[in-house]
C-alpha cells in the first residue's frame, strides 16, 4: 500500500514554520474588510453628481454587509457573537467606578489594561449602531423624502462614522506600539503566532467567498442597470449653474 510522505524541503519548511493558530474566521474577516471598503468609498464619492450611483451603490452595500454581520453575530462563532459583545458592553459601568479609586499611577496602569479592550468593543458597536441612521438617512435622500435638513443629517452622521472609524484605527495603532504587536495582523490572516486550539474551529471560507460573491455580482447589477438619466441631470445642473454664473 501507498503511503504519504514528506519531501526533505516540506518537511523542513513544516519544521522552520512558527506554530500559530486561528484566531478570526474568513467570513468575519471577509465582512470586515467589505465594510470598511464600502463605507470609505461611500465617503469619498459623497460630493458630486458624477459619483452618486457609486455612492448610492456603496451605501446599499455597507447596509447589506452591516445586516449580514449582525445575523453572524447569532449563528457564526462564539467568539463574533453579539452576546459577547453586549457582555463585554456591560463591564463598561464598573470599569468607570474603578476609575474613580485609582491613585497611583500603578493603579491607573491597573484600570488601563481592561480598559483597553472596553474602548476596542465600544469602536465596533458604535461602528455598528452607526450605519442604521447613515444609510437611512442617504436613502431618504436619494428619494428626496425631505429638504436640505436630511442631507444634513446625512452628513452628521458620515462624519460621526468617520470620527468613531479613525478613533478605531488610532487605538488599534496605539495598542500595537505598545504591546509591541501587530494587532490588525489577525484580521488580515486570521490567525496569530503561538501554539493553543484555534478559537474558531472552522475557518468558513467558502461562505466568505460567497460573501464576496453576492457583494461582486449587486455591484455588477447595478452598473448593468443604471439609467442614462444621472448623467444627463448632472448635465442639465451643470449648464444651470453656468446660467446663473452668466446672470450674476
Amino acid at each position: 500500500m501507498a503511503t504519504d510522505t514528506l519531501s526533505p524541503s516540506s518537511s523542513a519548511a513544516a519544521a522552520t514554520r512558527p506554530p500559530s493558530r486561528r484566531v478570526t474566521d474568513a467570513s468575519t474577516r471577509m465582512l470586515h474588510w467589505l465594510i470598511a471598503f464600502s463605507f470609505m468609498g461611500a465617503y469619498l464619492t459623497a460630493d458630486g453628481e458624477r459619483w452618486r450611483l457609486v455612492h448610492v451603490t456603496l451605501g446599499y452595500t455597507l447596509a447589506g454587509l452591516v445586516v449580514a454581520r449582525l445575523l453572524w453575530g447569532f449563528l457564526g462563532p462564539r467568539q463574533v457573537r453579539l452576546s459577547v459583545l453586549w457582555r463585554r458592553l456591560k463591564g463598561w459601568p464598573a470599569w468607570l467606578k474603578s476609575l474613580a479609586t485609582v491613585r497611583s499611577p500603578g493603579a491607573l496602569q491597573a484600570a488601563w489594561k481592561p480598559g483597553q479592550n472596553l474602548l476596542m468593543v465600544l469602536a465596533i458597536a458604535l461602528i455598528l449602531a452607526l450605519v442604521l441612521p447613515l444609510t437611512l438617512s442617504g436613502y431618504a435622500v436619494w428619494d428626496e423624502w425631505g429638504g436640505e435638513w436630511l442631507e444634513d443629517v446625512h452628513e452628521f452622521f458620515g462624519n460621526a462614522l468617520l470620527a468613531v472609524v479613525l478613533a478605531h484605527i488610532g487605538l488599534i495603532a496605539l495598542l500595537s506600539a505598545l504591546r509591541r504587536k501587530n494587532l490588525a495582523r489577525p484580521m488580515l490572516t486570521g490567525r496569530v503566532p503561538g501554539t493553543g486550539p484555534n478559537l474558531p474551529e472552522r475557518n468558513h471560507a467558502v461562505l466568505a467567498a460567497l460573501v464576496l460573491a453576492c457583494v461582486l455580482v449587486f455591484w455588477a447589477w447595478q452598473w448593468q442597470a443604471a439609467p442614462p438619466a444621472p448623467a444627463q441631470d448632472a448635465a442639465h445642473w451643470s449648464e444651470n449653474h453656468r446660467h446663473d454664473g452668466d446672470d450674476d
